[in-house]
């Protein structure tokens, strides 16, 4: 499991940084310090030290803030503009979505990326986004849909 958390919002890119990796099975502790604070959603009780993925997955299941979500990434990575560059082909539940980003410490860097492959004007939303966009639990479609 790995889990970022928002920064700041700069020329309408997004910074996000890791808050933590995770495997299960995974403590309770973590659960209670660290993955249910990242959701905001209220802690469900928990009786076990240690969780199972299939007993995590139906906690998520049975709470009524959120959902569990297949996702299925294939990446490519390349470097523009002294940027990290990912393009992937993903899975959203089975809907197929294409994504690209551009990463680094540089605005005008990404900028100049943006601009060079021809994604001026193109929505920049973020996976957590797409994916409540594809499920349903945001009204709105996809970028420039």
């Amino acid at each position: 499991m790995d889990i970022k958390t928002y920064v700041q919002t700069v020329q309408g890119l997004e910074q996000w940084n890791p808050l933590m990796k995770g495997e299960f099975p995974m403590k309770a502790e973590v659960l209670r310090n660290e993955v249910f604070p990242a959701f905001q959603v209220k802690m469900p009780e928990l009786s076990k030290d240690v969780y199972t993925y299939d007993e995590f997955i139906s906690m998520v299941k049975n709470h009524p803030d959120l959902a569990a979500v297949r996702v299925h990434k294939q990446r490519f990575g390349f470097m523009v503009n002294n940027t990290i560059c990912e393009y992937g082909n993903v899975l959203i539940n089975g809907a197929r979505v294409f994504t690209i980003n551009s990463e680094s410490t540089e605005v005008e860097d990404i900028v100049k990326t943006i601009k060079d492959v021809g994604l001026e004007g193109v929505e920049n939303i973020n996976y957590l986004q797409a994916i409540k966009r594809v499920i349903g639990m945001i009204d709105k479609p996809l970028a420039n849909e």
